[in-house]
């Protein structure tokens, strides 16, 4: 057994999920127990700053170098915090905090054989915290970076999360989708695991046979930047989509939205906040004048295009409708999000990841541990299948600690 810290800041920049993890086994025996998991809120001026640069804000060297060290510290912090409250890691997987990522263009390369990857056809994808800082400030060997060797190898460098969704989640009898609902939403889709009387679940997903995954468009993004907006900055979130509740969705709206290029795109597929972010949602915002919605009214039509989205990229691009979809990350408190998402996907049941035995607030970081795990012991953690790499590679940057600083 192996105790560690998984870091994650997603793109909704709500701050650090930090997730204390008993992880046990390799992949086909892979187990994992939450010790214990907190989120811990960025400070207000350096998320503002974060957000800007993830809305494409030019930043200097020396800028970009000092927010880079502000994000470490605040994520080694997190890990010390931690500790403190549940007991000593032995390892840390941080994700970092994504500032900037760019999809790799379509490629039809399947080996190595077929020579050098055209740089042009290759993704890029930004994560700050530098994993080193965080080894040399909590003096625990770190692994960071996770996204470039899969980047480097033809892939999109997202979602990385399924291949650890298929070891815990994957059910014997049942076709599942896990939603993650951060400001950007991935799916993960699960094909059951019985080929036969009595096929465990690992011998499946040890393959990767059936599994995908994808990003399915705006998760949380536009809603906070909604609620952000009507609010005057006084609110950053619709808490249970209460606000969202009062209006009416315009589907017209939703029906154009919804023609945008990245949602008619085949997997693999990722995005982020360069496309659905503040050009994005304001673009929304001046069509939406066109048919006189109140605010509640534009949040809820914002809703249903998340809603939408994720509908229509199950019936697009599954071999079949799952079972059942396990919703987590922020946006699965959403109630009225979660309703709407239910009521479009008829009769597909709709649950969270809690009521599988995952935490919904912390299963993104909890994967970061695992993934961490699987580094440190040379075991690849990408699936070609998702990400579009030609091969599977080991993910992420060993960074060892040097005693004499933590």
């Amino acid at each position: 057994m192996t105790r560690i810290i998984g870091l994650i800041s997603g793109t909704s920049v709500d701050g650090i999920d930090a997730a204390l993890v008993d992880v046990c086994g390799s992949q086909t025996d892979l187990q994992v127990q939450l010790v214990g998991g907190r989120t811990f809120p960025y400070p207000d001026q350096m998320r503002s700053q974060i957000l800007s640069v993830c809305s494409g804000s030019a930043l200097s060297m020396a800028e970009l170098a000092e927010l880079d060290d502000a994000i470490a510290q605040e994520f080694a912090t997190a890990a010390l915090t931690i500790q403190a409250e549940y007991g000593k890691a032995e390892l840390i997987g941080s994700h970092g905090q994504t500032v900037y990522h760019r999809p790799a263009g379509n490629t039809e390369r399947k080996s190595f054989d077929a020579g050098p990857i055209a740089t042009c056809e290759m993704g890029y994808s930004l994560q700050l915290g530098r994993g080193a800082l965080i080894a040399a400030l909590t003096g625990i060997t770190t692994v960071s970076n996770f996204r470039s060797a899969d980047i480097a190898a033809g892939g999109q460098g997202a979602p990385l999360v399924p291949i650890v969704d298929a070891y815990l989640l994957a059910e014997p009898h049942r076709n599942l989708c896990i939603q993650n609902l951060g400001g950007i939403g991935n799916v993960t889709y699960l094909p059951s695991t019985e080929t036969g009387e009595k096929t465990h679940k690992s011998e499946v997903s040890r393959l990767g046979d059936g599994i995908l995954g994808w990003d399915t468009g705006p998760g949380n993004s536009l809603l906070d930047l909604a609620v952000e907006h009507f609010s005057g900055g006084t609110k950053t979130c619709d808490e249970n989509g209460a606000w969202a509740a009062l209006g009416t969705p315009c589907q017209a709206l939703v029906e154009s939205w919804l023609q945008q290029d990245f949602f008619l795109q085949k997997p693999p597929k990722s995005t982020g906040r360069e496309l659905f972010g503040v050009d994005y949602f304001n673009r929304c915002l001046v069509e939406a004048q066109a048919y006189n919605l109140s605010p509640a009214d534009v949040l809820a039509t914002l809703t249903e295009l998340t809603v939408a989205s994720i509908a229509h990229s199950y019936q697009t691009f599954l071999p079949q409708m799952p079972d059942r979809v396990l919703l987590c990350g922020g946006g699965s408190h959403n109630l009225y999000l979660k309703r709407r998402l239910q009521a479009q996907l008829h009769p597909v049941q709709v649950l969270t990841t809690s009521e599988a035995g995952l935490s919904v607030d912390f299963k993104e970081a909890i994967a970061f541990a695992v993934l961490a795990a699987w580094r440190v012991r040379g075991i690849p953690g990408n699936l070609p299948q998702v990400t579009g790499a030609i091969a599977p590679v080991l993910l992420g940057e060993i960074n060892s600690c040097w005693h004499g600083w933590a």
